[in-house]
């Protein structure tokens, strides 16, 4: 249908109120192109800029870890309550429905089994293969102290490079060894390390005391690392203090899939996460079911 004059003369064209053009809102994100920005938002939820990750990636240097013998029948039916799943390539192909519609965080590095020195990791996954499987991001694993450290940088930084070529975020992940402290000086410069390098988000662990000093020094989003299984109630507080001190979300494994109630679990977590709900009241939630 053909335009008519008067139309043209209307106020529709709000000539008087300017273009408002919107970066994704979390921190270290307005200056990233359209692509990597559209990525994290289906990481981060826009309501509340946290996530809820469900780590299942442990095979990937230990094997069928507990809980994830059977990933078809222990993880899918959990995929809706989770807002990202950080998994390889291989279990994405073999196992995890495409219609999920569950945002994929990719493992992408990797060697190394638990028989050997676990810093000695290289590029596992190349980029075109991430796009391949439409992820929204590819993780790497960074060993500030470890044996290797320099290499494990290097690895970070040549994703860094290839995901900028295709508007794909990487997700460093700072590995802690056996003769690494968990503490807030560690971590503050193993995060540091990472974001100043290219990091567009980092996994780290959760420590007491100063936690929030580790995220305000980060320019860009901390998601809190699981860990090792902790009690569900204990698990919950250390979800909650992490939100509460600057931490974007949490990514947790084994405090999910090796729960009783690995379902009950995640919705919890996600009250904690997403609704601030209180780690007492999450826990009675878990119990509930």
């Amino acid at each position: 249908m053909a335009d008519h004059e008067n139309l043209a003369e209307g106020a529709r064209f709000a000539a008087s109120v300017p273009a408002r053009p919107e970066a994704f809102p979390i921190k270290g994100c307005g200056a990233l192109d359209w692509g990597m920005q559209s990525r994290l938002a289906r990481i981060f939820r826009p309501a509340t800029r946290r996530t809820v990750m469900l780590a299942i990636d442990h095979g990937y240097f230990q094997g069928p870890t507990t809980g994830l013998e059977r990933v078809d029948l222990a993880i899918v039916p959990l995929l809706p309550y989770a807002d990202a799943l950080m998994t390889t390539r291989g279990m994405v192909r073999s196992t995890i429905p495409p219609a999920s519609g569950t945002p994929i965080v990719l493992r992408a590095s990797g060697g190394p089994s638990v028989l050997r020195e676990l810093s000695d990791e290289q590029i596992a996954v190349g980029i075109e293969d991430a796009v391949r499987i439409n992820a929204c991001a590819v993780a790497v694993q960074v060993f500030i102290g470890g044996e290797h450290e320099t290499q494990s940088v290097r690895n970070m930084t040549r994703l860094v490079d290839a995901g900028q070529r295709y508007g794909i975020p990487v997700l460093a992940v700072t590995a802690v060894g056996k003769e690494l402290t968990r503490d807030a000086r560690y971590l503050r410069l193993a995060t540091r390390i990472c974001a100043e390098l290219g990091a567009h988000f980092v996994k780290t662990y959760y420590c007491e005391p100063d936690f929030d000093t580790v995220a305000a020094a980060c320019p860009v989003p901390l998601v809190m690392a699981g860990g090792r299984k902790l009690p569900e109630r204990d698990a919950l507080i250390m979800a909650h203090d992490a939100i509460e001190n600057g931490a974007a979300g949490v990514d947790m494994g084994r405090n999910i899939f090796q729960s009783d109630t690995p379902e009950a679990m995640i919705r919890a977590v996600g009250a904690v996460v997403h609704e601030s709900v209180k780690p007492e009241d999450a826990y009675d939630q878990y119990v509930r079911g």
